[in-house]
């Protein structure tokens, strides 16, 4: 992918296309790392995702609620969700490992603060009176509507965004190092209050906190830099307002960019456990026929994971050619401007009696507005390409299910 948008005459074949940026998404995937530094997944992204840890018919109700344009509570970001998910496993693991002593009390007094916070995230997301209904009548309707989270669901949605993909955070300190920090940065935070100690306290806290940032998401494992990846791209493409334009209504039509994300989660995450599976199997496994066998299953999933990168890479071609139609349309809107100028330099001309003088300039412009439509066909048509692809292995997993 790049962030540097190109015009389709400077694009390789199409064959070289597709496979160089194949490759890309495959080395990021496989190697649990995107180069650069990202912003995390919207919301809606990361929901999208998380369904892919539900049944069937969950994963049917929040996509009902997104076409209605009905919200999940915010808790201001699902990936803060799932880093205090693992600091909590992970401190409660090491004090339940440890002799009574000073440094188990840290650890025990972090888990009890970040259980805190689990607690009161949980009771946003799943007990909202804003985002759900409540009254007899209002539940009735949403259930006819295919609408309602009865609350069971919503646990298990937040189970699941517990999960949201996420990289990894580099921090120079040691694990032990980054409990006590934590702690004293909550401590210090409680404590400052207001007034001149306050301020010093959060400036102490601050500098406690920042630690050393790495230079690109480095992730948990594959699995999560795919699903990561796909999130991201799916928040590029949707959000473009050139995507959202009528130059593209008949893409958007072809291609649910909500319902394709989703599918890539349900099919990535059902893999990932098949694999745990798989791989547990075969440590617990002595006979030689019973090893060949569990390893034959392994290689037979070889192809799924190809197929997920490709569909990503795909993704990913799609948000390269939006970028590069928005940088188009950004010109356009330009030209655009120019001739409503050059209307009112014309009327003022006119009036001192020198109307042919901007003639010619009006025509230049005109002729650089004529072009959009042919300019916005040649993205149209490097578009139908990746999203029948994408379409294709879509309806394929589909009808497999």
């Amino acid at each position: 992918m790049s962030d540097t948008p190109r015009d389709p005459s400077d694009f390789e074949t199409v064959e070289e296309r597709r496979a160089r940026v194949s490759a890309q998404v495959r080395a990021w995937c496989e190697n649990a790392r995107i180069d650069g530094r990202h912003e995390q997944l919207s919301d809606e992204a990361a929901v999208l995702i998380a369904s892919g840890h539900l049944d069937e018919a969950t994963r049917d109700v929040l996509a009902n609620r997104r076409r209605a344009g009905r919200q999940i509570p915010s808790i201001g970001g699902f990936a803060a969700l799932r880093a205090l998910t693992d600091e909590y496993h992970d401190v409660a693991r090491r004090a339940d490992s440890m002799k009574p002593g000073p440094a188990q009390l840290v650890f025990k007094f972090r888990a009890t603060e970040v259980a805190k916070k689990l607690k009161a995230m949980r009771a946003t997301v799943v007990n909202s009176t804003t985002h759900y209904a409540t009254g007899v009548r209002q539940i009735r309707r949403d259930r006819r509507d295919g609408l309602h989270l009865d609350p069971a669901q919503r646990d298990a949605l937040f189970a699941a965004l517990q999960h949201t993909p996420t990289p990894s955070t580099g921090n120079w300190l040691s694990d032990a190092g980054k409990v006590v920090r934590n702690t004293t940065v909550d401590r210090l935070s409680e404590l400052s209050g207001t007034g001149t100690v306050a301020g010093l306290g959060r400036r102490v806290a601050d500098v406690i906190g920042r630690g050393t940032e790495p230079e690109h998401d480095e992730f948990a494992d594959p699995y999560d830099a795919l699903l990561f990846l796909a999130g991201m791209l799916y928040d590029r493409i949707n959000g473009s307002s050139t995507w959202h334009s009528e130059h593209f209504a008949i893409q958007r039509h072809q291609l649910d960019l909500g319902l394709e994300l989703t599918q890539i989660a349900v099919d990535a995450i059902a893999l990932r456990g098949i694999t745990g599976e798989l791989a547990q199997a075969l440590r617990g496994t002595y006979g030689d026929a019973a090893r060949e066998q569990i390893r034959s299953r392994q290689q037979a999933l070889g192809p799924v994971w190809g197929q997920l990168v490709e569909r990503v890479a795909a993704l990913a071609r799609i948000g390269d050619l939006v970028a590069q139609a928005e940088v188009a349309l950004r010109s356009v809107m330009a030209v655009r401007h120019t001739m409503s100028l050059d209307s009112r330099i014309d009327e003022l001309i006119a009036r001192s009696g020198n109307r042919e003088l901007s003639v010619e300039n009006t025509h230049f412009v005109g002729d650089q507005f004529a072009g959009v439509d042919e300019l916005m066909g040649t993205y149209q048509s490097a578009l139908y390409g990746d999203i029948a692809a994408l379409t294709a292995w879509s309806d394929h997993g589909s009808a497999g299910r």
